[in-house]
């Protein structure tokens, strides 16, 4: 399985690691097949993501995705982070092995999972429900 350098730099000197204690937006996602589970906190300011941090359990492409979805939210409109996918975070590594795909996913999914408890916080109900209804899979519907 090769793994392209920026996903052995970012696994090897992963970015912004760790908590942020008075977080606006917290999220978790987890993968049951591989045991992976991602925490990722945000921190908004004037509408805008001004701080991610990251605590991953699990293999070197959970990391590096983690480090790197970290590095692509900052600065972004919540809007802006909304439209991020795995296929973004994926892209931003140079690629992930296929077998390792699952893991932008498991960073999408905690970065919408962080972003939709900032939203619930704010009782933004409005962006809330037009992003997510228009993203949630059926529910039979698999992407793991």
């Amino acid at each position: 399985m090769a793994y392209s350098e920026k996903v052995i730099e970012h696994f090897q000197h992963p970015r912004n690691v760790g908590e942020i204690p008075d977080a606006d937006g917290v999220g978790q996602a987890d993968n049951p097949v591989c045991g992976d589970i991602m925490k990722l906190y945000i921190k908004v300011k004037d509408g805008r993501i001004v701080d991610a941090k990251f605590k991953t359990f699990g293999c070197g492409a959970a990391i590096a995705t983690s480090s790197m979805i970290t590095e692509i939210v900052r600065g972004k409109t919540i809007e802006e982070a909304l439209e991020i996918s795995k296929k973004n975070v994926a892209d931003a590594l140079d690629g992930l092995p296929p077998v390792k795909m699952h893991c932008s996913n498991l960073a999408e999914d905690a970065l919408k999972a962080a972003i939709e408890d900032y939203l619930k916080k704010r009782g933004e109900k409005g962006l809330l429900k037009r992003f997510f209804k228009k993203t949630r899979p059926a529910k039979d519907a698999k992407d793991h």
